[in-house]
């Protein structure tokens, strides 16, 4: 028996005020996929993934999330994602050591197994070196790789990840894209949203495209380009942003 889609949207739909940032969205996101979640600012891709963590309530629809029910069964599924959100959310009075092994308290590992990787992470991510400086002193690019290794630590089967690379210098943007890589192909699914559509092309073997809160075009990667199209080309096309700009007569 086939195993059910990593993440499974039926209607889903989110009112706020009168306008809807998400309005009937349909998605099936395959297990062991790097899938790309693409839209122009304000489209819904954010609220789409808080949702799809439990932090925000649908208006309407339902979400299973590794076959289950985000309504019955949002604490299990919780325990079984790692989640690196646009805006990293860490305790800056606490050492990196302490916000992971933390995070990995929170995930049920006992205090020694949070401690080693902790530890493991911390070298894995080029954060070892200064152990008693405080997260709160911590560079974007820094804290980006803290929020990595804090949705590693207790190895969930899904990432949800919300423009992960803003702010990562190159090197710590590889690194992070490397164990992405490896991780799929271990089998785990990563959910990713980047306004920096190469990085997508690259990664990703799915794309959905958003726009005004719903899909506009989904597909695999290959079958998504038409000729020599890049995915920028594909995005603006569909969005209906496509316009020449106008020259200024100073400029």
């Amino acid at each position: 028996m086939e195993p059910a889609p990593a993440i499974g949207i039926r209607d889903l739909k989110k009112v706020y005020g009168a306008k809807a940032a998400v309005d009937g969205l349909n998605l099936v996101v395959p297990r062991g996929s790097f899938f790309g979640f693409l839209g122009p600012n304000g489209a819904g891709k954010s609220t789409t993934i808080r949702m799809l963590t439990g932090l925000v309530t649908p208006t309407s629809g339902e979400i299973e999330v590794l076959g289950l029910p985000m309504r019955e069964a949002g604490l299990e599924i919780k325990r079984r994602i790692g989640l690196v959100p646009e805006e990293s959310l860490l305790f800056d009075r606490l050492t990196g050591r302490e916000f992971l092994e933390f995070a990995g308290r929170m995930y049920g590992l006992s205090r020694a197994v949070a401690g080693r990787r902790a530890q493991d992470l911390l070298a894995l991510f080029e954060l070892a070196e200064q152990p008693r400086k405080l997260v709160g002193e911590y560079s974007k690019g820094m804290r980006k790789r803290l929020a990595m290794a804090a949705a590693l630590i207790h190895q969930p089967e899904l990432f949800l990840l919300d423009e992960p690379f803003e702010g990562v210098d190159a090197v710590g943007a590889r690194l992070m894209k490397d164990i992405l890589l490896d991780r799929v192909r271990q089998g785990c699914t990563v959910f990713l949203t980047s306004h920096v559509l190469e990085v997508v092309e690259r990664l990703c073997d799915r794309v959905a495209i958003i726009h005004e809160g719903r899909i506009v075009r989904e597909g695999a990667m290959s079958d998504l380009r038409a000729g020599s199209e890049t995915l920028e080309d594909v995005f603006v096309r569909v969005v209906g942003a496509e316009r020449a700009f106008d020259r200024l007569e100073w400029l």
